[in-house]
């Protein structure tokens, strides 16, 4: 399979995704903006209103870190489990298997992709216009996308392993939602070698902060935090491709024999 080929079959199978999601629904795209945005609404409702945060730009901060993490948290949900869910079609043709949890991932992009265009509108029209340290923004859009293929190719090797993990895949999400800064500031730690380390370990905590500090506070990005991310998302990468190059007829008897 060439190059062109792969590019061609991962396109398609993201948009056959896409439009069999949105015909199970009335609302169809609109759906891409509507889910996230009710996610936001319920935290704004949780801690603005009744737990009373009265934290500075509380709604803005939140839609950055919300809107930033559920790209992540949903790309790696759906993806651990493609394996599985295409179990058929691996029966029926020897491809490449790390090309299911890349569609599904692919499919995230367009979502996000408009994820991304409601933000900015919405930043805007709050006041924070788009200046040079905008471009920042395109670092931190690839450095999280490496993040997320890297997380999903393990984790859906994972399932494949044992169906347990999906379970583990989706309670990690809810501990990183409440560790990654989406609905307060990881600023706000008072002790310095405890935010570092929570940085450190969290690549997460390190993008949302990152792209607050562009869009909201018109700041640089801590390079060496974002070097790190990179590192992270590379070797994770890394990992992944090992992986599926050495397990390709395992994961094929593992799934399709289950």
């Amino acid at each position: 399979m060439t190059l062109s080929h792969y590019i061609i079959l991962l396109d398609t199978l993201a948009r056959f995704r896409l439009r069999a999601e949105t015909r199970r629904y009335y609302l169809g795209y609109l759906w891409w903006i509507l889910e996230p945005l009710l996610y936001v609404a319920v935290f704004y409702i949780v801690f603005e209103k009744l737990l009373n945060a009265r934290q500075p730009e509380f709604l803005v901060s939140l839609m950055v870190g919300k809107l930033t993490f559920i790209w992540f948290s949903k790309s790696v949900t759906q993806a651990a489990t493609s394996l599985e869910l295409n179990k058929g079609l691996m029966a029926q043709l020897d491809i490449p298997k790390h090309l299911f949890p890349l569609s599904v991932l692919h499919e995230g992009l367009y979502r996000q992709s408009a994820v991304f265009a409601f933000l900015g509108v919405f930043l805007v029209v709050e006041g924070h216009t788009p200046n040079a340290l905008w471009w920042w923004l395109l670092a931190l859009f690839v450095i999280q996308y490496l993040l997320i293929v890297g997380v999903a190719l393990i984790a859906a090797l994972l399932v494949c392993v044992q169906r347990d993990f999906q379970v583990l895949v989706q309670l990690g999400m809810v501990f990183l939602l409440f560790m990654s800064g989406i609905f307060w500031d990881i600023r706000s730690i008072q002790d310095p070698v405890v935010q570092d380390w929570l940085l450190r370990l969290n690549p997460m905590a390190v993008l949302v902060d990152a792209y607050r500090q562009v869009l909201l506070w018109n700041e640089v990005p801590s390079a060496s935090y974002l070097t790190w991310v990179l590192a992270e998302a590379l070797a994770l990468l890394a990992l992944g491709a090992l992986c599926y190059r050495r397990l390709h007829f395992w994961i094929n008897e593992r799934v399709i024999t289950r």
